[in-house]
């Protein structure tokens, strides 16, 4: 089976063009781990690009990686039809069986429908979601990325949904939907999770991009709150901040307060090598999103033992089910989740020690990357008959 994949290279998205080889998203990056690792099915990436970058043919013996070059006028301000057209050339070119679409956010799974092929979509982040919790305007990018998704969501072959708040939203669009979850990569599955020895402070974690959706600005200030009642922490944010914006501004300016000096501290973006150290030495993760399909972050903290509070909000709950350690609180309760976190930190702050166990059994990539191949029979089969 030869499988088309049109998937984001993150080069794109950060202007990165020198970087010799292409950068995908964490469930991306961990459903082709588990490609490799089961050594089938014959996987095509395709990336569409703005500017021309360095060749790099094969990311593992059984996974192909081809960018295309198409100029800034092929993408949003013509409803992305430059990269249609140059992904519909190279998929005659490949002839795949099916064409898997990767994400509803740009042009990933418009071109997977509008391919020609059989096809599935995968929806990573709930466009229309995003586009209320922000409250995108007419001829916003998130107006568009909404409007785009529901086009391609009713005219997809099928839909997978990585949690039961997805699968809901897709379901009044397409009703053929498979549930199956964002893998994680096994960087945070294969090594033990141990708190460093050490370690006298409790150490909070917030991870995630800075900008509105993601609560940051919120979260910083009920820190304070939590320091100036007399609980002793720490407290540590990683994720892009643009500080052109408005929220990146605030965030950066909580941050650099003099009254969060030596307790408060930004990170910025960082690999996963980075994210692992952080995680081992963090106590708890803090995760305020207002949107989220599925809460990769959250299952990745879980997976290295941390205590998580979060509010309850659209896949979170799926990932927190049953797991030691994980409290969820109402959307927008500020009060309650100030509570839940100081009477943990009364309480000695202590961390989980099975929840890394059940992150292993539900998100390993090679069961994600098995499912998937099932779910391209399933399409392929009723193609045929």
């Amino acid at each position: 089976m030869r499988v088309a994949i049109v998937l984001t290279d993150n080069r794109e998205d950060r202007r990165l063009y020198h970087l010799p080889q292409p950068v995908f998203g964490p469930a991306p990056e961990a459903l082709l781990e588990g490609f490799a690792e089961l050594g089938e099915p014959e996987i095509h990436i395709i990336s569409c690009l703005q500017k021309p970058v360095q060749p790099y043919a094969r990311l593992a013996p059984n996974i192909h990686y081809h960018a295309l070059h198409v100029p800034k006028i092929g993408w949003l301000r013509t409803g992305y039809q430059g990269c249609v057209r140059a992904v519909r050339r190279k998929l005659r070119a490949l002839r795949p069986d099916i064409v898997h679409g990767q994400g509803t956010e740009r042009e990933c799974a418009l071109c997977a429908v509008l391919s020609g092929f059989p096809n599935v979509v995968t929806v990573h982040g709930i466009m229309q979601e995003v586009k209320r919790a922000l409250n995108a305007g007419l001829g916003s990018f998130h107006w568009f990325a909404a409007a785009f998704e529901r086009f391609t969501l009713r005219r997809a072959g099928g839909v997978v949904c990585n949690s039961t708040h997805t699968e809901a939203v897709v379901r009044r669009f397409n009703i053929r939907t498979w549930r199956v979850p964002n893998a994680l990569r096994r960087a945070f599955l294969e090594s033990t999770p141990s708190q460093p020895s050490g370690l006298s402070k409790c150490r909070l974690l917030n991870v995630g991009s800075i900008y509105p959706l993601k609560r940051q600005v919120e979260l910083a200030r009920l820190a304070k709150c939590l320091r100036q009642s007399g609980l002793e922490f720490e407290f540590h944010f990683v994720g892009a901040c643009d500080p052109t914006t408005a929220y990146g501004r605030a965030f950066l300016s909580e941050v650099e307060s003099p009254e969060c000096k030596g307790w408060l501290m930004y990170h910025g973006a960082l690999p996963a090598e980075e994210m692992l150290r952080h995680y081992d030495h963090a106590s708890a993760l803090i995760h305020v999103s207002a949107a989220e399909s599925f809460g990769l972050v959250v299952a990745e903290a879980l997976a290295r033992n941390l205590k998580l509070f979060a509010f309850r909000v659209g896949g979170v709950p799926d990932i927190a089910e049953g797991v030691d350690g994980a409290e969820l609180v109402s959307d927008g309760d500020w009060a309650e989740l100030g509570r839940r976190i100081a009477a943990w930190i009364k309480a000695g702050w202590p961390r989980p020690q099975t929840a890394a166990a059940v992150m292993r059994q539900r998100y390993h990539p090679t069961e994600i990357a098995r499912r998937h191949i099932q779910i391209y029979r399933e399409v392929l089969g009723q193609a045929a008959g």
